[in-house]
């Protein structure tokens, strides 16, 4: 493995851990070159899961995207990461628990609004807005009033 540090090829690893119920292997790793310690990632290599547009276009699902879709509906927030992480893990997990390896957009938008009603409020509002395609003042307050009987 590449040090990014250094760009030594040599190293050793110092420590592996399961991650995600064992489908992630952790290391951490030591360069033999300039000492300074750095973690890789094993992952199986999966047949990807597809997304399905609503124009009916389909690309392979990346979790990047979901992730920064995320991150700017919380912005401003105050939402760890790490949650924000663990939401994107989630929605992972149970497309892994699916025979069929599409999923349209709107189901992905479903798993991730309900999982951000719980996170936050008002990153689930600013993403349903989005998510939903407000188009006017009316959409937004149904939803507004909709989230409000929810807490009540």
């Amino acid at each position: 493995m590449k040090c990014p540090y250094c760009g030594e090829t040599k190293d050793r690893v110092v420590d592996s851990r399961e991650v995600r119920e064992g489908a992630t292997i952790r290391r951490r790793r030591q360069c033999a070159m300039c000492g300074r310690r750095f973690t890789s990632y094993e992952r199986i290599e999966d047949i990807p899961y597809m997304v399905v547009k609503n124009d009916g276009n389909r690309e392979e699902f990346d979790r990047g995207k979901l992730l920064g879709g995320l991150h700017k509906a919380c912005e401003k927030r105050p939402v760890p990461g790490r949650l924000l992480i663990e939401l994107v893990d989630a929605v992972e997990q149970q497309l892994h628990e699916r025979r069929d390896r599409e999923i349209s957009t709107r189901d992905i938008g479903e798993i991730v609004m309900e999982g951000l009603r719980d996170l936050d409020q008002v990153a689930y509002v600013r993403f349903a807005s989005v998510y939903r395609r407000f188009e006017d003042i009316g959409e937004f307050l149904d939803e507004l009033n909709e989230l409000r009987r929810e807490s009540s």
